[in-house]
């Protein structure tokens, strides 16, 4: 018997043999190749929503053809192509400049307005987590501005603050503002009972405890309200922009022009564009928040 337990002259022992005998000589086996990790993960991630968006644009050509005629693809939904060309070509000729320059526009009425609701919104909350008295002064107006309907606050917004750049900005504070502190809130109220009981042990004050065990175990849920309010923040400018119809024509005051013209390929690329402006927002947050809490956070 030999090392390999064959018997020394069966065909098995004879083809083992000329394989380390072509492994001496330099020869090497042939192994099939794997992606690597990266390509998997990223293949992974992709895949899914790719294969939905494909089949999303293949049901929207489908509808389009078989269900519209051809008067119901010119008034209301036309092909996906017809929305390219209307993005680059427009009735005018420069719909592009038109509204990237809206873009631009609501892009910085809901930064400003999201920055401001942030600073608000963390200020809040960290009073209210402070003094109990703070909270139960504070958090019902609190739920007053998520249950007003904004849509019935922009006409008095406007009334009282004009209709240009500072009107529209509080309306994305307005509907901005409740996510970041509620969940703020939550996240600062979330750290555990030993771990309070650990810095009490050691004579740590309001202000250690504060920003040594609260405000770090609240940065997921906090993080959590920024990417909730990112999108609320862009939703609340094209509020605001549709709804006053008049100062800066952002991507509200173009969807408002398009639907009253009957332009349907205009009125779907700013749709688009606004939910793009969101999906960045959201996506910025979610990597900041991985970015400062990955190394620590199991809960993603």
């Amino acid at each position: 018997m030999t090392a390999t337990g064959l018997p020394p002259d069966s065909p098995d022992t004879r083809a083992a043999g000329r394989g380390l005998a072509g492994a001496g000589t330099g020869s090497t086996l042939s192994v099939p190749r794997e992606s690597p990790p990266a390509v998997r993960s990223l293949l992974t991630r992709l895949g899914p929503p790719l294969a939905v968006f494909v089949g999303f644009i293949i049901l929207w050509y489908l509808y389009a053809r078989f269900v519209l005629d051809e008067n119901g693809r010119k008034t209301a939904l036309p092909y996906p192509h017809d929305v390219v060309s209307s993005f680059f070509g427009g009735a005018d000729g420069s719909q592009p400049g038109q509204l990237l320059s809206a873009l631009w526009l609501t892009f910085l009425v809901s930064l400003i307005g999201l920055v401001i609701a942030i600073v608000l919104g963390v200020t809040f909350a960290v009073l209210m987590s402070q003094a109990k008295w703070v909270e139960t002064s504070f958090y019902p107006y609190a739920i007053l501005l998520q249950t007003v309907p904004i849509l019935a606050l922009v006409p008095l917004i406007g009334l009282l603050f004009g209709f240009g750049f500072s009107a529209r900005i509080l309306v994305c504070v307005i509907i901005a503002l409740f996510p970041i502190i509620t969940n703020t809130l939550f996240g600062l109220k979330s750290a555990e009972k030993s771990q309070h009981e650990l810095f009490t042990l050691h004579g740590a004050g309001t202000w250690t405890r504060l920003t040594k065990l609260q405000l770090p175990a609240s940065l997921p849920a906090m993080f959590t309200g920024f990417q909730i309010s990112a999108g609320l923040s862009v939703i609340g400018a094209i509020v605001g922009g549709f709804f006053f119809g008049r100062g800066p024509k952002d991507l509200g005051n173009r969807i408002l022009l398009y639907s009253s013209r009957l332009r349907p390929g205009e009125l779907i690329a700013a749709v688009i564009l606004s939910a793009l402006l969101g999906i960045v927002f959201f996506q910025f947050f979610g990597w900041a928040r991985n970015r400062l809490t990955s190394s620590w956070y199991q809960g993603r």
